[in-house]
């Protein structure tokens, strides 16, 4: 016996939607099977999963917490994918911005004024949005390859962070630490609970959900956005401009990526660290995808990306287990969704050897 792959003619809505779904199922089957081959028990890697993000107050809103940049960077790197502009560099875009809020913040240190906050917002999603502009311009100039150009800016970024931290915005009471200051009341979120760590972030996210579904499937600006970017020579002939569309895709996805930057410094970690990312950024493309690029979807996908990484802070605790496990599930999970919308696209074929194809 031997198979070949065919193309679907058309893949089915539902198989689109139940790919998700079953990537997950098979993610918790897959990583039981790990669990097993190192030793540990697999009730216990779910309950640290599982039950614990969801298991009590101070759990959910963790898992709130972790979900809301994951679910705006996400947001904003669904316009630029649906329009087959791939913006990869979200983590360096989201790390100028943490920087840009956290140099607002360090400035302003000592004042007091309702605008500091929203300020360090819209430094943070411009210092984003700017930090893209370097791989649309070159991809509109030139005609680079996006996906590279944002990707390397993610190292730059990086050593960026390096430098601020140990420099120019160096705590001097710090005792070396690589860290700013710990910023003033005006330039944090407020949290909704003296009890718990979540905080006013999450109904900005909440608010931006219904805002992106219009835009990208209800608005005229929208379709331009999506027929300049996938068909720039047709777009072209409709009035359309697809260079309009790059321009577009990577300011809207960097504005996200570094508005989380700010969500970060001024929330959870109330300064900046050069843990500040966590690998949100790249986290956030499975997010996007598993989500279906739809932003009803997003939000479940971001909730469960959340429950991984809680839940792989929780087994290091819980089972001894490394720092990679949360990485070893993120990647397992994408590559099982690869393989799961391989299959919606296309089907497989037995015949037997030396019969007609």
């Amino acid at each position: 016996m031997a198979f070949q792959v065919l193309p679907r003619t058309e893949a089915s809505a539902t198989m689109r939607l139940a790919a998700p779904v079953g990537a997950t199922v098979l993610m918790l089957i897959i990583g039981a099977i790990f669990l097993v081959a190192m030793g540990k028990s697999p009730a216990l890697g779910w309950q640290a999963f599982i039950a614990e993000p969801l298991g009590s107050l101070d759990g959910l809103s963790e898992l709130l917490l972790k979900a809301v940049p994951l679910f705006v960077i996400a947001l904003g790197l669904t316009a630029g994918f649906r329009s087959g502009v791939w913006n990869i560099g979200a983590e360096g875009q989201l790390i100028i911005g943490a920087i840009a809020a956290a140099w607002l913040a360090v400035v302003t240190d000592g004042m007091d004024g309702w605008w500091i906050l929203p300020a360090m917002m819209l430094v943070a999603g411009s210092a984003g949005a700017a930090w893209a502009a370097i791989p649309a311009f070159l991809r509109v100039r030139y005609r680079t390859n996006e996906i590279l150009v944002s990707l390397m800016l993610v190292y730059v970024a990086t050593f960026v962070l390096t430098w601020v931290i140990y420099g120019p915005l160096k705590d001097p009471q710090g005792m070396g630490f690589p860290q700013s200051i710990l910023f003033s009341d005006p330039a944090l979120f407020s949290p909704l609970s003296d009890e718990f760590r979540l905080n006013t972030t999450v109904w900005i996210a909440l608010a931006a959900l219904p805002l992106f579904w219009i835009y990208l499937d209800r608005s005229f600006a929208g379709y331009q956005l999506q027929v300049g970017g996938l068909a720039p020579l047709a777009a072209g002939y409709a009035g359309y401009s697809g260079n309009r569309a790059i321009w577009t895709s990577l300011l809207l996805g960097g504005f996200c990526a570094g508005l989380a930057g700010a969500f970060e410094v001024g929330g959870p970690l109330g300064q900046l660290t050069k843990d500040v990312s966590n690998n949100y950024g790249f986290a956030a493309i499975i997010v996007a995808f598993l989500g279906r690029l739809h932003p009803l979807g997003i939000l479940i996908a971001s909730l469960l990306m959340s429950m991984l990484y809680i839940g792989g802070d929780k087994a290091q605790v819980m089972m001894d287990l490394p720092n990679a496990i949360t990485g070893l599930f993120q990647g397992l999970l994408l590559l099982l969704l690869l393989a799961c919308d391989f299959l919606v696209n296309n089907r497989v074929q037995w015949r037997r050897i030396g019969a007609p194809a």
